[in-house]
């Protein structure tokens, strides 16, 4: 299978699913990670640009160690918007160019404008991306496939419907969030959040509530067409 995430910033996917998307390469399926935007506006001292090339090769760090397919988005921080159509003809493109079987994102009632902007989009998207007259810079049309929203930070407000047990991969997904520098040392120096424990923790937490170790929880966008009888998450 194709497995398409859409996350706003380059350690989102990370903190989110990175687990399940091990699961699923170690099962055969193609994974690729879009990240829409930079991540520019992640630091108080490090300026935009330099952040910009930093962010980048954290995520390519990142990558490599899973053998994800990274796609760049084009926008900075807070460039994002929902209703926007360069926004959403450029996820659009991105979900034709993949042709996924499924997509992960953002649950649209996440914490911050970025993703919950990308949210909507890939809703959005996602069915204009079915239309084979809607005309975009990539031809031909997608599959209407299901959409899967990730964990929100800290699971704040988020009520899985769906479970993967990561136990086996919880040490990598650590490796690779800790690819992340700029974000890792920040919050741990300025903020007093030890993030890689922050979120370990919250795994633990997820498989507490469905009898695993560690587990990374979803919640399947249940709406006409969207829906499916067959489990495509690992």
């Amino acid at each position: 299978m194709n497995v398409l995430v859409i996350t706003a910033h380059p350690d989102d996917m990370e903190i989110a699913c990175a687990g399940t998307l091990l699961k699923c390469k170690e099962r055969g399926d193609k994974v690729v990670v879009c990240h829409l935007s930079s991540g520019n506006q992640g630091h108080e001292v490090i300026m935009p640009d330099e952040l910009s090339v930093m962010r980048e090769n954290e995520c390519q760090k990142s990558a490599a160690i899973a053998g994800f397919d990274i796609i760049w988005g084009g926008f900075d921080d807070l460039e994002i918007y929902d209703g926007n159509r360069e926004s959403r003809d450029k996820v659009v493109d991105i979900i034709k160019k993949v042709d996924p079987d499924f997509i992960i994102t953002h649950d649209p009632n996440d914490y911050m404008p970025d993703h919950t902007a990308v949210s909507r989009l890939v809703f959005d998207a996602c069915f204009t991306a079915t239309l084979p007259h809607y005309k975009t810079n990539v031809e031909g049309k997608a599959r209407l496939v299901p959409i899967y929203y990730m964990d929100s930070l800290a699971g704040v407000n988020f009520n899985p419907t769906e479970y993967v047990d990561v136990t086996d991969y919880i040490d990598t997904k650590l490796k690779m969030l800790n690819c992340h520098e700029s974000q890792v040392v920040w919050m741990r120096d300025h903020d007093g959040i030890d993030f890689p424990d922050m979120v370990k923790t919250c795994s633990r937490y997820r498989g507490f509530q469905c009898g695993a170790q560690y587990a990374e929880g979803f919640r399947q966008c249940d709406v006409y067409l969207k829906l499916t009888t067959k489990r495509l998450l690992p």
